[in-house]
């Protein structure tokens, strides 16, 4: 039975890397004084009776470093869009022009670029808690086998397997958070 135990670390793998791409979505909200499409991704609208993506109401477009602008198709919900994003926390006061909502991207001062870094840090904190919680999973699954009769050798060799997996996706949080938080305090 040990001969055969064969641990999923494509699994274990899949699974943290999932836990970054999940990071890579949080930093993309994170504002940093550019704008970006991709910072109203997390805005919903009440429209048509239930919660949609702004992205589903209108065309999200950045026509200039620090403009980001919205045309919403349907002229009935141009106030929806509108009190969604001032709601949102974004921090970005909406301009009207007909159906379409601009959104000034104002120059963040140094507090806020501080606060910014210390949001970025605990998305990457969390990241780090999945990747080290999916590393458990695996070391449960190979304590399992030992008590099954899995000798200590291969035991060492899955442990080991594991750990450097982990250990490299660790590295790969740390560098997209050095990144992000030095794209925070660039002015």
């Amino acid at each position: 039975m040990s001969d055969d135990f064969e641990l999923d670390t494509d699994d274990l793998k899949r699974r943290m890397d999932g836990a970054m791409s999940n990071l890579k979505t949080e930093f993309a909200s994170l504002r940093t004084g550019r704008a970006s499409a991709s910072m109203l991704e997390p805005v919903m609208v009440d429209a048509y009776g239930s919660m949609t993506p702004i992205n589903q109401v209108g065309t999200v477009n950045v026509p200039e470093p620090r403009m980001v602008t919205v045309n919403v198709w349907d002229k009935g919900l141009v106030g929806k869009v509108e009190k969604a994003i001032r709601e949102s926390g974004l921090g970005i006061n909406p301009q009207l022009n007909g159906t379409i909502i601009m959104l000034p991207i104002p120059e963040l001062n140094e507090e806020r670029r501080r606060e910014l870094g210390k949001v970025a840090g605990q998305y990457a904190e969390s990241a780090r808690v999945s990747i080290r919680n999916v590393r458990r999973d695996g070391m449960d699954q190979i304590k399992k086998a030992k008590s099954d009769g899995m000798s200590e050798d291969d035991q060492k060799f899955w442990e080991s397997e594991v750990q450097d997996l982990t250990d490299t996706m660790i590295k790969a949080v740390d560098a997209a958070l050095e990144t992000k938080q030095s794209e925070i305090m660039q002015v």
